[in-house]
């Protein structure tokens, strides 16, 4: 299936098992060709990147945050890479002093900022299970703390320390770092609970050292590895699982990671002042970026339509002569620039005299040295993407995983057109096939194969926290069950079509999949070509956007269903009542 340089079959399709669906055929990575015999050697652990990395880059800016001066935000204040080992040594001997070691659980929760990596590369040294919390409850900090806040959490027989207090409990006092296996777990990650209460997924440190082989095998192969002056910008909560592994993989290539301020409306300012060169989203922001731009690109190409000037005249009203032919003149370029790379030109050949002087000033929202846009936790929709991949001079990738799967199993690769709306071939070291669904009519057999992600590899996790019952609901012989509906392309990448547990049956016996109707509903302005009923019979429109303070969204945007039922349960009852 496809180009022999994305994916390979290594294993033919399998009859029917007894009592389970039949699998299609397993697929796994050679791209590129010549892969390392194992992942990175000879790091075996998280606390074995870091360790290295902090070798290698004892001088180079690891951490930093915009300096407030006055109450205004200055520039970028960075911590070494040595800084930040002999700051993760004085928490490891804290924590150490107080008897925690190897196995013990440690909670971070709080906002992404220094403290909170530092935190995370002192249980990576000692073999605690780093347990990572989104901030999204309360007020966190990792600063000072008041005689009034002591005094309340004394109450219930605990200490609580500020930073800096804490930093001094081991003074005086040294631990050697434990020999840790790749085996270990390294931390219980919570899913982000879409489909219910979130479960603590249980992560190897092979899992994570795995994923950072792929992505530098994938990286390297198409002449874009990550490199020592790399610079990230870290926004996206360092409680989910996506944000975690970028900044892993920036800490082993020894690039630096700067810290946003916490409030979304100040974020394209720590971008102007950070300039990073890998940009990582959901499709939520990168959907803001597009819409931003949106209406404009569709006047561009409702002009381009007519060659009669006189008549774009009478269209756009007041519009100078001089202003129609600017917006014709630039959306030729936006349509050249799109010819020449679905003509297999790279991004960066395409149209560089333009890139240079239209835009360059998209470009420069995000900095102005962004060479990498990665978007995942959800999909991209396809004209968002298409889109990006011309305005924003930059390599867009799109990925797919799970909190299970280390986030990441497939990914896009630069300069592939034909990759658009999919989330590229699988990773390197990982095996990935369908299992028909026959009650969907979804058939991994099929000329066109569409069925269940089954994911199989070093880079799937341990096991449920606590939950060996729901273990084995989605482990079986071997194979995670994604519960997302996948189709194979040509050219041997997927595309995520479906979701399994977001179908619905009617009562006259159809199926439907209701992130299908939403994708286009959201899209169409006049909506036709869906079946019967497919077609909404009834709205409840709330003037308030979904939101995570009422629990209706994860903090990565995504909806939570069994929610929103809950929360509007007496809506929907009227509505039924009323039909």
């Amino acid at each position: 299936m496809g180009e022999e340089r994305f994916i390979v079959e290594v294993e033919k399709a399998s009859e029917a098992r007894e009592g389970r669906p039949s699998m299609g055929p397993v697929y796994r990575s050679i791209f590129p060709k010549h892969q390392l015999p194992s992942p990175i050697q000879p790091l075996h652990t998280c606390w074995d990147v870091f360790r290295m990395s902090v070798e290698k880059n004892p001088t180079k800016p690891m951490l930093g945050v915009r300096e407030i001066v006055n109450g205004k935000a200055g520039k970028y204040k960075w911590q070494t890479y040595k800084e930040v080992y002999d700051l993760v040594v004085k928490v490891g001997n804290s924590i150490r002093a107080y008897g925690y070691g190897e196995g013990v659980k440690c909670g971070i929760y709080g906002a992404n900022c220094p403290e909170w990596i530092i935190s995370m590369e002192a249980c990576n040294a000692h073999g605690l299970y780093c347990v990572p919390l989104y901030d999204t409850l309360a007020i966190v900090s990792f600063g000072k703390v008041t005689p009034e806040q002591k005094e309340e959490i004394e109450k219930f027989g605990l200490t609580i320390y500020s930073w800096d207090e804490f930093l001094q409990v081991g003074n005086n006092q040294s631990f050697d770092i434990p020999e840790k296996k790749k085996t270990d777990v390294c931390t219980i990650m919570y899913t982000s609970g879409t489909t219910g209460d979130p479960k603590g997924v249980l992560i190897s440190n092979e899992s994570i050292v795995t994923l950072l082989a792929g992505i530098q095998q994938v990286l390297a192969g198409c002449n874009e590895k990550l490199h020592d002056k790399d610079v990230y910008l870290s926004y996206l909560p360092l409680a989910h699982i996506f944000d975690r592994v970028i900044e892993e993989a920036m800490i082993m290539h020894g690039a630096s990671i700067g810290f946003w301020r916490g409030d979304i409306k100040l974020l394209l300012e720590d971008i102007g002042e950070l300039k990073p060169t890998i940009f990582v989203a959901v499709p939520r922001v990168l959907d803001r970026v597009y819409t931003g731009k949106f209406d404009t690109k569709d006047y561009y190409r409702g002009l381009c339509k007519t060659d009669n000037v006189q008549f774009c005249l009478l269209i756009v009203g007041n519009l100078s002569f001089l202003a129609v032919n600017i917006l014709i003149s630039i959306a030729s370029v936006f349509s050249s620039k799109l010819h020449n790379m679905n003509k297999g030109q790279s991004h960066d050949v395409a149209s560089p005299l333009f890139d240079k002087i239209v835009f360059s000033k998209v470009k420069q929202g995000l900095g102005g040295n962004v060479r990498i846009i990665l978007s995942g936790a959800a999909p991209l929709s396809r004209h968002v993407e298409g889109f990006l991949r011309v305005v924003t001079c930059a390599h867009i990738l799109q990925g797919y995983g799970l909190t299970e799967t280390c986030a990441g199993t497939f990914v896009s690769l630069p300069n592939q057109p034909d990759m658009l709306g999919t989330v590229g071939p699988p990773v390197p070291f990982v095996d990935v096939c369908l299992e028909s669904i026959p009650e969907m009519g979804y058939d991994a057999l099929a000329s066109t194969p569409r069925g269940e992600i089954c994911v199989k590899g070093r880079t799937v996790f341990s096991g449920y926290y606590k939950r060996e019952d729901l273990t084995k609901e989605v482990m079986i012989d071997g194979w995670f069950h994604t519960g997302d509906i996948g189709e194979w392309q040509p050219n041997g990448t997927m595309k995520i079509i479906d979701r399994k547990k977001n179908i619905f049956k009617l009562s006259q016996g159809e199926y439907v999949a209701v992130e299908h109707l939403e994708n286009i509903y959201a899209q169409a302005s006049v909506v036709e070509s869906l079946k019967g009923f497919e077609f909404i019979k009834a709205v409840h429109l709330d003037p308030v956007p979904f939101d995570m303070e009422r629990g209706l969204m994860t903090p990565t945007f995504k909806k939570k269903r069994p929610e929103m039922l809950k929360y509007y349960q007496v809506q929907i009852v009227k509505i039924l009542s009323d039909g």
